[in-house]
């Protein structure tokens, strides 16, 4: 990834030098694409930005979302690191766009402001009963167990045999993989919270339904993140030979390759044949949309689905028809992971609710007039892996370098964080900057280090902060 960036940043945009001024931008979130549209705003030496974020820690989903058995994906963090400590750069953490500062302030501040702040709702199942006790967005349990301060304190119930995870994305297969894991052997020498840890030990969950309302040809996880679920020790998963009917050698062979490979493992899954000495399963099923959850104030004991059927179980964008068949699954816990949409911090913001995405002509927010622009999840929808998102935030930066070449209202002078520091502290903000940010990182290390961990998490925004303002020595 490291070649890539390079690679990118030098065959691109030679920016001019012909500014005697700072040019400041506004960064709005500091996940992936924040970072990376700022590593790349950073070719103009003339750009100085600031980066803006409503948690006291920097990296967003890199911290919060990628899963704690997946160490090597968060190695990034050394080169976004790099960044966030270069002299152009400034880190302001717990800080709300919207709340502490409007986003007027912030354009009137500076010449660019770009929403980087990715997608923090969940799309909804609109179905009876989504709101018992033990029915939770993906999402949340994976903050719930990455130790996102708001979802630390999530009820989630662990005493219960049956799991239903309705969707089969990446996502899901995490959530399933966190709940079906050996905790000696997969996760207790990761960054997983000690809460979640401590629960996943005493968990009864012995069998996992990942559902998904179209066929076995249109999954959304990839080949790697399945595979990884077929290894889980002592957990069998099981894919119906059914469900590879329709998938002819012919039909197979014209696939792209990677949905070619990934379709060839699912049926040779379903091929396969097992003893019946597992204690685990995860169990996939196709062809089924929820209709119900049913339970009482006691949470959870089932849910209802649809049977479906596709217009074309061939085509990889084949749409889910409902029959008049049901099924019912009984369960202690439904987890949906269904999608994400990005959220509005402003009325003024266009917003497409149909793809859950801020309105953006190639990154340019255009219905805001000049200087407004947005990259990664806010301007994509929740797609992708990183390196998508690498690239298309560079895409970003690069049109706004050029606009900044070529306009001159945004060639203004502008004052920055000069403006809006004053802000924030007639407001008693209490703002964590990178420096802050690194003595919390060498505090998590130094614990993570003494349980045989990578780091162990402060998981409350107090904590955070506290230890952000501890002085050294």
């Amino acid at each position: 990834m490291r070649y890539i960036l390079k690679r990118f940043i030098a065959s691109n945009l030679v920016c001019s030098r012909r500014h005697s001024h700072r040019l400041h931008v506004a960064v709005v979130g500091s996940g992936p694409s924040g970072f990376y549209t700022t590593q790349y705003l950073l070719k103009n030496p003339n750009v100085k930005v600031d980066i803006y974020e409503k948690y006291p820690v920097p990296f967003g989903l890199i911290r919060f979302g990628v899963a704690p058995d997946h160490q090597d994906v968060k190695n990034v963090i050394k080169s976004l690191t790099v960044t966030g400590a270069n002299e152009r750069v400034s880190f302001y953490g717990n800080v709300s766009i919207g709340n502490d500062v409007s986003l007027s302030q912030l354009r009137d501040a500076y010449n660019a402001v770009v929403l980087c702040y990715g997608s923090a709702r969940d799309r909804r199942l609109n179905i009876e009963g989504e709101n018992l006790s033990n029915v939770f967005a993906a999402r949340r349990f994976v903050g719930w167990y990455n130790g996102v301060p708001q979802d630390v304190d999530l009820p989630v119930n662990l005493n219960v045999e049956n799991v239903v995870i309705v969707g089969q994305g990446n996502v899901a297969l995490d959530c399933a993989r966190i709940l079906l894991s050996p905790i000696e052997e997969r996760l207790q020498k990761t960054d997983i919270t000690n809460h979640a840890l401590n629960a996943l030990r005493n968990s009864k969950v012995k069998r996992v339904f990942l559902v998904g309302r179209r066929g076995l040809a249109q999954v959304a996880f990839t080949l790697k993140e399945f595979r990884l679920i077929t290894k889980i020790n002592d957990c069998r998963t099981i894919i119906t030979v059914e469900d590879c009917k329709d998938l002819t050698p012919e039909l197979i062979q014209n696939l792209e390759r990677p949905r070619r490979r990934l379709t060839e493992f699912l049926i040779q899954t379903a091929n396969d044949t097992h003893s019946n000495q597992y204690k685990k399963e995860c169990i996939l099923k196709f062809l089924r949309s929820p209709l119900k959850i049913n339970g009482n104030e006691n949470g959870v004991h089932s849910v209802l689905f649809g049977v479906n059927k596709l217009d074309n179980p061939q085509d990889e964008k084949a749409k889910a028809i409902l029959t008049n068949e049901i099924e019912q699954i009984s369960c202690g816990l439904v987890l949906k992971s269904i999608g994400y949409e990005t959220i509005s911090i402003d009325p003024s913001l266009p917003m497409d609710e149909r793809r859950g995405v801020i309105r953006n002509e190639n990154g340019r927010i255009t219905e805001c007039g000049k200087g407004l622009y947005c990259a990664g999840w806010a301007a994509t929808g929740a797609i992708g892996v990183i390196l998508n998102t690498m690239s298309s935030s560079f895409e970003v930066a690069k049109i706004i370098l050029e606009d900044i070449e070529h306009e001159q209202q945004l060639q203004r002078i502008c004052r920055g964080s000069e403006v809006i520091l004053p802000v924030l502290k007639a407001k008693n903000v209490e703002i964590v900057e990178f420096s802050d940010w690194q003595r919390v990182d060498e505090l998590e290390k130094s614990m993570g280090m003494k349980a045989g961990k990578p780091r162990e998490k402060f998981v409350k925004e107090k904590d955070i902060i506290e230890a952000a303002k501890r002085k050294v020595g």
